[in-house]
């Protein structure tokens, strides 16, 4: 049975959500200018509707590889699905070709996302080490061919997620971006980091505004951005038109409400309880219970950071291997803290080592 929130919750989460303003990116429609980031393992069905629940405006599946979707791997496959009740999902795809891209998009297009997006961000070895993710962006030169390939099957839009470079001795995304003007991208996304630096060091926000203010394609801001005070104050003087969140919703999972909103860290412990509920009944429907235990501890423990006593709930909860237990602990925990709220969501520390 799915777990729904309840009317204290919901009348507080609809409150805020009528604040969202919606907005268009080329061609493509999203409920706020504020979206979920595509994160491996992360931006999944459930959590992206959970995100969508909570006030995100759409969202980007987590990348997905060519070479999966073109041998029909079932796995592979199944992370194409969009819920019905989804709404403005784009599915991302990644790999180092444009003929093996080309057939995996054409395949993509058919489980019904609004757009297709190009993985030319991700710093991670296994995956820029075959070409493709942030080592696309090392030849400029390929990658009009490569979009125009892609392009040519699809039926819906293409959009692109880059950051700023290979590294800081080519930073050339304000290149990139002209290339995929050319080429009929409806927009880019841009994370401010170099590959080389991987989810370490700060986001180059001077560097995004400067490409933003070229008015080449519409851009999204993508990059540090963990809190309603840091959301807010980018969005209040930015020239980019949207913002992907990423990190900052997995330990504050109402970001995209209270980034709307003139007050912040209004939502309690019990809130967050609410929350790993209708997560766990949202991944009941699309994993067994073993990866859902596996999926709801990461996000348990995410949730926890900057409420009291966390130490004792981490130190315990790899101790319980099925989901009702894992619900119990949890339940103890929140609960107990009642209307607390967090002394603090974020440090720069969490999940350096990369995520998509």
């Amino acid at each position: 049975m799915v777990y729904e929130f309840t009317n204290k919750l919901k009348s507080k989460i609809n409150k805020l959500k009528e604040k969202n303003k919606s907005i268009c990116l080329g061609s493509i429609y999203f409920d706020s200018p504020l979206l979920l980031a595509p994160m491996s393992q992360i931006s999944n069905a459930p959590f992206r509707y959970l995100m969508q629940e909570l006030g995100s405006g759409g969202s980007v599946s987590e990348l997905i590889s060519c070479h999966g979707i073109n041998y029909r791997n079932q796995k592979t496959l199944d992370m194409l699905k969009v819920w019905p009740e989804e709404k403005n999902v784009g599915i991302q795809l990644f790999g180092e070709d444009a003929e093996s891209m080309k057939k995996a998009a054409d395949i993509a297009q058919t489980y019904n996302p609004k757009f297709i997006d190009i993985n030319m961000g991700c710093p991670v070895r296994k995956v820029v080490s075959k070409g493709g993710g942030s080592a696309l962006m090392k030849d400029p030169t390929k990658l009009e061919n490569f979009f125009n390939e892609i392009k040519s099957v699809l039926s819906i839009p293409l959009t692109i997620k880059i950051r700023t470079g290979w590294d800081t001795d080519s930073r050339n995304a304000l290149e990139i971006v002209s290339i995929a003007k050319s080429c009929g991208i409806e927009f880019v996304a841009i994370h401010g980091r170099t590959r080389t630096q991987q989810y370490k060091g700060s986001a180059d926000w001077n560097y995004i505004e400067h490409i933003a203010s070229e008015n080449i394609l519409p851009i999204i801001g993508n990059g540090d951005l963990h809190d309603p005070v840091s959301v807010k104050k980018r969005m209040k003087s930015s020239s980019c038109k949207a913002f992907m969140l990423g990190r900052g919703p997995l330990r504050s999972p109402f970001l995209f409400l209270e980034a709307m909103d003139d007050t912040s860290n209004t939502f309690t412990a019990n809130d967050y309880f609410e929350v790993i509920m209708r997560l766990s009944s949202l991944y009941e429907s699309y994993f067994d219970e073993k990866k859902n235990v596996i999926n709801l501890r990461k996000h348990i423990l995410w949730f926890s950071h900057g409420f009291k006593n966390s130490v004792h709930l981490r130190s315990n909860i790899f101790q319980i291997k099925d989901l009702g237990g894992l619900l119990e602990l949890s339940k103890s925990y929140f609960l107990e803290l009642g209307e607390e709220t967090k002394a603090s969501q974020y440090d720069s520390s969490f999940m350096t080592s990369g995520h998509g």
